[in-house]
């Protein structure tokens, strides 16, 4: 398993305790994840391609990828 290095968004202001500069970005499994370090709100976004394939009824729950 690759180590994943978190990035810091700069100027970004957390949606849940509205801190400034304490959101975290770095990617799981093909699912950005966002994570505020002050409160612990986390927040996941799947990249464009995996979200083409969707079907508008349907929620991902993970992403198998057999690499």
């Amino acid at each position: 398993m690759a180590i994943t290095r978190k990035r810091f968004i700069a100027g970004a202001v957390c949606p849940k305790c509205k801190a400034m500069d304490t959101l975290a970005l770095w990617q799981e499994d093909q699912v950005e994840v966002v994570e505020c370090v002050k409160c612990g709100h986390h927040q996941r976004q799947t990249d464009a391609q995996v979200s083409k394939k969707l079907r508008p009824e349907e929620q991902v729950i993970g992403i198998f990828d057999p690499k």
